[in-house]
């Protein structure tokens, strides 16, 4: 939840960081709005604040932050789709930086007998893609700064621990530079995570959750300890006081050798892990050690971790209802923050105002300068142009932004319009949904084909084995799909076709299909198979 006492301060104020110059005033910065040589560029730079406000909204984002000309610029552009992609590559890179780094682990296999040497990259290739990514978190932790000022920087925990992250990351690349990339140990691989946590939002609350939840963890963790400290005590006394006879007993003395090793094997076993390998050796030399392990398993695995499990559970639901009502808050706070702008700039066009609220042209404006995508602005639009000419009341400013979280469904282009009886029912017929149930219907009896060959020949070798009926039952198939393609296309249209996903998909398959070299032919003896006689199974 927000400051309290943050929010309590005017709107544009320079406690917000604002210069005071553009828009003195507090809540009511754009009265200032009068006659003038400079009333369009003030009103203009209110229309600016609104827009940003709604912005922020929309992204249940903080409005805490600088609402001068140049700062509002700066945090558009900030905020915009390509810095944000760019972060996000940069993130990216920094994390993939490992797969490629000494020492490398991009290897065709797995298996030590058979990879080739993994490639070394040269000393200053990684790292100058390194310092490239650390400077576009340089820069995106100084506009963090300059946005927020100075004193909602120093309180912010994220921000200060971002800026020392970068710090500790810059002398350490400055060290591994010095010593020509020979320096035995890179703490800076140790915080690259931490860039992709500082910029997901949903980490941060899921690491604010565990932290919450640590106190109540703590206290279950206690008695899982002290569960197995127990048992493990008890269980070297029971499995460890006779002499090591035959193999039988060697094997069942094993897991309780020593003190380390007997918490490890109750540990796994906590787990279910090992179970019943923990258990048989002793199980084999007498049937009641069994009570032992199913005790252990009942108070430790069935109640113990379904209790840490069940806390776990409630904290962070109780946790997704308080983030549920600050994003709620954050909504509600920059509506109110763009109505109070807009209502100003209304209060100003008045000589003897009576009434308080938004002109509906002046809102129609400012949703213009909104980044937000046609569909939620022409709905938003329809609904304001509702309201007449009649000032926004703060309540009916509310409401609209309920159309933003309104689901848009987009119509489907018309479809072609036949004369002919005859292709008007065809087209009924290829549009309905049972014509898509024949399809789904006819790709399971293809999957079921391949199916079936795949285990009648699973004790031939691939050149060994006749595919030639597998073949014919390809080129059906494909047949088929080529021509459910070009049925659809004809009841639908080709814009209508595409307009559904998973005819888009279907159809990009089917060309793949007939493009796609084939394994299996529709012929035999090596002879040159048809162009439709492509495998499905590739």
């Amino acid at each position: 939840m927000a400051d309290p006492g943050a929010e309590s301060e005017p709107l544009l104020s320079r406690a917000r960081g604002g210069s005071g110059r553009d828009c003195p005033g507090g809540s009511a910065a754009c009265r200032s709005v009068r006659d003038g040589p400079g009333a369009v560029s003030r009103r203009e730079l209110c229309f600016d604040q609104a827009a940003v406000f709604i912005e922020d909204a929309l992204q249940y984002r903080s409005i805490n932050h600088r609402m001068d000309a140049r700062s509002m610029w700066l945090y558009r552009l900030y905020y915009s789709n390509a810095c944000q992609w760019i972060l996000s590559f940069t993130i990216f890179l920094i994390l993939f930086l490992a797969f490629i780094e000494n020492p490398s682990s991009l290897t065709s296999t797995a298996d030590v007998r058979y990879r080739s040497a993994p490639w070394n990259p040269p000393c200053g290739l990684t790292e100058s893609v390194e310092v490239l990514c650390l400077l576009v978190f340089v820069a995106d932790v100084s506009v963090k700064s300059y946005l927020v000022g100075w004193a909602q920087f120093r309180t912010n925990l994220w921000l200060l621990a971002y800026l020392a992250v970068l710090v500790v990351s810059l002398m350490d690349w400055i060290v591994s530079l010095s010593l020509v990339c020979q320096e035995p140990l890179r703490v800076r691989r140790l915080f690259r995570p931490f860039f992709l946590m500082q910029n997901s939002s949903m980490m941060k609350k899921t690491l604010k959750c565990v932290r919450s939840s640590l106190p109540e963890m703590a206290s279950v963790m206690l008695l899982l300890a002290l569960h197995l400290c127990v048992f493990t005590v008890f269980g070297m006394l029971l499995f460890t006081g006779e002499k090591q006879g035959d193999g039988q007993d060697r094997e069942r003395l094993m897991y309780f050798r020593n003190l380390p090793e007997a918490l490890t094997s109750l540990l796994v076993l906590l787990t279910t892990a090992n179970n019943p390998d923990v258990m048989t050796p002793a199980y084999s030399k007498n049937r009641a050690y069994a009570i032992f392990f199913i005790v252990f398993t009942l108070i430790g695995s069935l109640f113990l971790m379904n209790l840490l499990t069940a806390i776990i559970y409630n904290r962070f639901r109780g946790y997704l209802m308080k983030s549920f009502q600050t994003s709620l808050f954050r909504r509600r706070l920059g509506a109110r923050a763009a109505y109070e702008v807009l209502s100003s700039v209304t209060a100003v066009g008045q000589a003897h105002p009576q009434e308080v609220g938004v002109k509906p042209q002046d809102f129609l404006q400012v949703l213009q300068k909104v980044q937000l995508d046609s569909f939620h602005k022409q709905a938003v639009m329809e609904k304001v142009r509702s309201y007449g000419g009649d000032l926004l009341s703060a309540d009916e400013f509310q409401k609209l932004f309920n159309e933003f979280d309104k689901r848009v469904i987009k119509e489907p282009p018309p479809r072609p319009e036949y004369l002919s009886p005859f292709l008007q029912r065809a087209q009924f017929l290829f549009s309905h949904r049972y014509f898509d149930y024949l399809g789904n219907f006819i790709a399971l009896g293809n999957l079921v084909s391949i199916s079936v060959f795949l285990v009648v020949d699973a004790d031939v070798l691939p050149e060994d084995r006749d595919d030639f009926v597998l073949g014919i039952l390809n080129c059906v198939f494909i047949l088929y799909y080529l021509l459910e393609l070009l049925l659809k296309v004809f009841a639908l249209g080709l814009p209508g076709y595409l307009a559904y996903s998973s005819n888009a998909f279907d159809g990009l398959l089917t060309i793949i299909l007939l493009v796609w070299p084939s394994r299996l032919s529709c012929t035999r003896d090596g002879a040159p198979p048809p162009a439709l006689c492509v495998s499905v199974s590739v």
